[in-house]
């Protein structure tokens, strides 16, 4: 972007991962960018715990083959995330954890080339081809990577590119990030100063300010969904689906590093087998997260969870040295049900100057990497519209940062 193409700036709405794509985009194509946070600090749904457990809001991992894995390394934002290469994984089955899938799943290892139907929902079609039993064992496994309470309600299509991307890998594609996802979130916060950006934190926006930084310049909102509907109304982002999650700091766990139940859809991960530094010596950070169904008390997810704790460790709770809890509304980006695709979510081009950004937005992606694909195509909408003010207005000085 020339000089005079530096007419007013693009003002990113939003301090979360997203955000600080979106500003970092921005910035790196020659815009001047300012990001207006609403919290004390940067992050959104991207922070870990301080002290002497590092949890992250819910179980998270990065993975490498994703454009945002691709996005941080490129700008070398990766180092020391470590693969999982811990092979002591599990599964739930029928109650009873496995060292080995049950048959039920066999098929679902032979889905690398399977084109699933979008307008069908992975219950019944996993059912016709293979029975009732694969069909729930199928919906199990994909908590992991959709954190729905029923997976096999969701469009075929969509589970399986999920697991065709993300457990058919020939190696294992999650990345721990150490410190927790706080890590990246300072990491990309000081790229982006790097690059210019002016990043302003407990600085709320509402939807009268909105219009004002849009008539001084291109706008990016990547907030979470509630905030969304709020700041830009009319909005619907599909379900308001929310997730318990269960975090437990015990003193040397006998568990192992990954859980996937196929009974619930119930994901446990023990993040502190793959990192140093995420608990104390001779302790162990377990994770846990489940969907909660419609009307579910946070009292009885968690009961659900501690289920999936009993079946590894009958005697976890003699062990117990930090418990925490909680109910996740809108924070696991978005499912497609049955007929519907990416294509149908909220676009990125959202009104005239206002683009929107996030993992709940129309772009291609497993959850993080929505929003990071959003954000940078929400990004370059905006440099292209600063450029075509410059151009109409004519050569000026660039904008004050």
């Amino acid at each position: 972007m020339t000089t005079s193409a530096r007419r007013g700036r693009v003002t990113v709405i939003g301090g979360g991962l997203s955000g600080l794509i979106a500003a970092t985009e921005a910035a790196e194509s020659g815009a001047a960018v300012r990001v207006l946070e609403a919290r004390p600090s940067l992050g959104g749904r991207a922070v870990s715990t301080t002290g002497p457990f590092t949890a992250n809001l819910g179980p998270h991992a990065l993975y490498d083959g994703t454009t945002l894995w691709d996005w941080l390394r490129h700008r070398g934002l990766t180092h020391g995330c470590k693969p999982a290469r811990n092979p002591n994984i599990r599964f739930r089955w029928e109650g009873k954890l496995r060292r080995t899938p049950p048959p039920a799943l066999l098929p679902g290892f032979r889905l690398g080339r399977v084109d699933a139907p979008v307008d069908t929902d992975l219950r019944t079609w996993a059912a016709e081809r293979w029975g009732d039993e694969t069909a729930q064992a199928l919906a199990g496994v994909s908590g992991a990577l959709t954190f729905d309470h029923d997976p096999g309600r969701l469009s075929a299509a969509f589970v399986v590119e999920r697991i065709q991307r993300i457990l058919l890998r020939p190696t294992g594609a999650a990345r721990y990030v150490p410190g927790g996802w706080s890590t990246i979130i300072d990491r990309a916060a000081a790229h982006a100063r790097d690059m210019g950006v002016t990043i302003d934190v407990g600085h709320p926006v509402d939807r009268r300010q909105l219009d004002d930084l849009r008539e001084a310049g291109p706008v990016v909102v990547a907030v979470e969904p509630a905030a969304a509907r709020r700041l830009l109304g009319g909005l619907d982002q599909g379900e308001r689906r929310r997730v318990a999650v269960l975090d437990v700091g015990i003193r040397r766990a006998r568990d192992p590093y990954l859980v996937l139940d196929l009974d619930e859809a119930i994901f446990w991960t023990r993040p502190s087998a793959i990192l140093d530094g995420l608990a104390p010596d001779e302790a162990d950070l377990i994770q846990l997260s489940v969907g909660m169904g419609v009307g579910e008390s946070l009292d009885d997810a968690e009961g659900r969870l501690e289920q999936v704790l009993d079946a590894a460790d009958p005697d976890w709770r003699e062990r117990v040295l930090w418990r925490r809890r909680g109910a996740l509304r809108d924070a696991t980006g978005a499912v497609d049900l049955p007929g519907l695709t990416w294509r149908d979510r909220p676009s990125v081009d959202h009104s005239p100057g206002v683009w929107a950004a996030g993992d709940w937005v129309a772009a291609p992606g497993h959850l993080a990497e929505v929003g990071c694909n959003s954000a940078v195509t929400a990004a370059r909408h905006a440099v292209a519209a600063l450029s075509r003010r410059a151009t109409a207005d004519g050569p000026v000085a660039p904008a004050e940062t």
